[in-house]
């Protein structure tokens, strides 16, 4: 199939300037934001189909998630467009300079099914707020999800201003990517694809933002509020049955605390997530079969100390911890994306950096620990995209925040400001008025070398 015919259409729609005007932006996310309240219905029926999420997580991890963003591009959108000013050097003087933000044409967004909403729409505000088209490619392994998708951006938008296109990823993006010059591709997704996305996109020198994952490790220091740390690391492990990119991936606690803290891990797992009166409705399912699969491997990697009861007609698999996990085994070679946690120890700083190490660059570090001092080491020792001390996952949600990995984990970041800059060129001008124009500057250049370098210094 050729998309060219439908992505020339998209590109003439901006080459005719209608996004560029603050006032189209601004109607178009208001639209957006109108569609969601009109499908809201909608997409809880989508998700909990395809993740069997419920409805309090949809707004949280969703819906609410992208009307948020939203509202916060609606409030600054007429302060970042407008001209930036700078400084201006002495060789220049007296030209005033600043930097304009301009679109960068017709974005593909490809997205992933583990928050098949959120982790599509998102960058989509940004790419309507920075005055671009966009190319959508929801994920194809979530379908209820990928359908309510088109119906909202097909409601909102004209098709040939964002044009939503489905399909199996590894014949569709090749078909885009290969025939049409994007301004720019975000992808979302696991580091094998993001590799071959990148090799595309670098045939045409287009730009990327790549969202990919890793091994978030979580340390645990022996003055930790343990009970606290237990309750908000249950909480996003096994949130969307552990199927989050910034899931604490596995856990460092110190060999001293080991104990209790399992014992309070357990006690908050069986509260959020188990208990028979909470599990039916707090707890979703793997998102298919070869998932769950997968995930089933895992689990004679260690010792299972919790969980471990699965069911496959229903892609149910038990949030489960493990213990006595070799760091050559798999489980702790690749991102587990699921709700199965190792848990090691370890007695010195060095043992937490020999197992980081064997996965550079996680995408996100979690510290637990009441000491300031400890927390800054780690933060600023080890590398990764983003983190929280004293917390976990939540980072993602404060639109304050740049969101994106580095290395292995990713290139590029955004949510807020970030995301509009990310779907920008910074264009750099510099006016310089014409009541002034010194002879120094013209040639013959022969004796000026002192006057140059008192005024290039």
């Amino acid at each position: 199939m050729s998309y060219l015919p439908q992505l020339q259409k998209i590109q003439q729609f901006f080459d005719s300037g209608a996004t560029r005007s603050y006032e189209f932006r601004m109607q178009q996310l208001q639209r957006f934001k109108d569609a969601l309240y009109k499908y809201e219905q909608d997409i809880y029926n989508a998700l909990y189909v395809d993740l069997k999420k419920n409805k309090e997580e949809c707004w949280v991890t969703e819906i609410g998630f992208i009307v948020s963003e939203i509202n916060y591009a609606l409030g600054n959108l007429k302060r970042w467009m407008k001209p930036q000013k700078t400084g201006t050097n002495l060789l220049n003087f007296p030209s005033k300079s600043f930097v304009i933000n301009e679109p960068l044409g017709v974005v593909l967004v490809i997205g992933p099914w583990n928050y098949p909403l959120q982790l599509v729409l998102t960058p989509l505000i940004g790419v309507i707020a920075a005055g671009n088209c966009a190319v959508v490619k929801p994920s194809e392994f979530a379908p209820a999800a990928a359908a309510i998708i088109k119906k909202i951006l097909q409601d909102a938008f004209p098709s040939d201003f964002v044009s939503v296109i489905e399909g199996e990823g590894h014949l569709v993006v090749p078909g885009l990517m290969n025939n049409f010059r994007f301004g720019h591709v975000f992808y979302t997704g696991n580091t094998k694809v993001g590799k071959m996305i990148y090799q595309m996109a670098a045939q045409q020198l287009v730009p990327v933002t790549l969202e990919l994952g890793g091994k978030s490790p979580c340390i645990i220091e022996p003055d930790a509020n343990i009970d606290m740390a237990a309750r908000r690391i249950a909480v996003p492990k096994f949130s969307n049955a552990g199927q989050m990119c910034v899931a604490p991936d596995y856990v460092l606690v110190h060999e001293s605390i080991k104990e209790e803290f399992i014992v309070k891990l357990k006690n908050a797992i069986d509260a959020f997530y188990n208990a028979d009166n909470v599990r039916e409705y707090n707890y979703g399912k793997i998102i298919n079969k070869k998932q769950f699969n997968r995930l089933l491997t895992y689990l004679v990697e260690g010792t299972v100390i919790y969980g471990g009861s699965y069911n496959e007609a229903s892609l149910y698999l038990q949030p489960t911890l493990l213990t006595n996990v070799s760091v050559e085994s798999k489980v702790m070679q690749e991102e587990i994306f699921g709700p199965v946690l190792p848990i090691l120890t370890w007695s010195n700083d060095e043992d937490v950096y020999r197992i980081i190490e064997r996965n550079n660059d996680p995408l996100a570090l979690y510290i637990f620990t009441s000491s300031d001092a400890k927390a800054d080491k780690w933060m600023k020792t080890i590398s990764f995209g983003g983190g929280c001390i004293n917390n976990a996952s939540w980072q993602l949600t404060n639109y304050h925040l740049p969101f994106g990995g580095r290395g292995n984990s990713g290139i590029g970041a955004y949510h807020g400001k970030y995301s509009f800059e990310t779907f920008s060129h910074k264009k750099a001008i510099m006016k310089t008025p014409t009541w002034f124009d010194p002879a120094l500057k013209y040639p013959p250049f022969k004796g000026k070398l002192n006057w140059f370098k008192k005024i290039i210094r």
